[in-house]
């Protein structure tokens, strides 16, 4: 597998996108339920596969990223080569962004000397994709890019 596995939640979501798959593989729902039981090695790389297959249209999608921690927000734009990132950092101790009352602490102290902001540029040395995930798998999400646009053009003008 190049990526995850999806959860069940998530193939319970795109059921209907997975019997698809399955059509373009030739397997029915019986036989798809035949395998599960005596072959269920095959069903699993079937569901890796799909996985896979998933994984590799939504990163190759993805535009913007977020990941939020305690005291910092780490805002990402992706482009072919490389990514783009803004690190936002509270030098209070005790703001927490990832709450309500940290991010309304943020809005009313973003350009003060309470917050460090660094841009920074990084060339994806392996895949694209498989870089992207990676910031997935670390906590990142995938995001609007709302956030980015509004410091970015500040940050700019």
């Amino acid at each position: 597998m190049k990526y995850a596995r999806l959860t069940k939640e998530q193939f319970e979501e795109l059921h209907a996108e997975f019997a698809s798959f399955l059509a373009t593989q030739a397997i029915d729902k019986g036989e798809w339920d035949s395998l599960k039981i005596n072959k269920p090695e095959v069903a699993e790389q079937e569901l890796d596969v799909f996985s896979d297959l998933i994984w590799e249209g939504v990163l190759s999608r993805a535009e913007y990223l977020e990941h939020f921690s305690k005291n910092h927000i780490f805002l990402f734009q992706c482009f072919e080569t490389h990514v783009q990132s803004i690190v936002l950092k509270s030098l209070v101790a005790d703001t927490d962004f990832l709450t309500n009352e940290g991010l309304q602490w943020l809005s009313d102290n973003m350009f003060t000397e309470t917050i460090e902001m660094k841009t920074g540029k990084k060339v994806f040395t392996e895949d694209r994709n498989s870089s992207i995930f990676e910031l997935i798998q670390q906590g990142s999400f995938l995001s609007d890019g709302q956030l980015f646009k509004q410091i970015i053009t500040i940050i700019e003008g």
